[in-house]
């Protein structure tokens, strides 16, 4: 388990065959980081401006995903990745407390 200050990150991450990218800040993992092969979970997403679209902004993960994506033998695109899954946990868990607190 790794954070974005953890010393020699990108040597850890080097030798991970799964990455989990949970940190909010927009394109964090890059190429270099990531290893022939690896699995990456990009969770994180973020607002970043972007004039050229009709919203004015575009939603980036924590993953350079155009850089990383070559290399890897699984990756979670944002948007379209993980969202979901989170939607469905979260409604999930909500269940489950509401049936407990009765």
């Amino acid at each position: 388990l790794c954070h974005s200050g953890t010393r020699d990150l990108k040597e850890i991450c080097q030798k991970a065959d799964i990455i989990v990218a949970a940190l909010g800040r927009p394109a964090f993992v890059k190429a270099d980081m990531v290893k022939q092969g690896a699995c990456i979970i990009d969770v994180g997403i973020t607002r970043v401006e972007d004039p050229s679209k009709k919203s004015g902004f575009r939603l980036l993960g924590d993953v350079d995903y155009e850089a990383v994506a070559h290399k890897c033998s699984f990756i979670t695109p944002v948007p379209g990745g993980v969202g979901p899954m989170t939607r469905a946990a979260l409604m999930m868990n909500t269940m489950r407390v509401t049936e407990l607190s009765e």
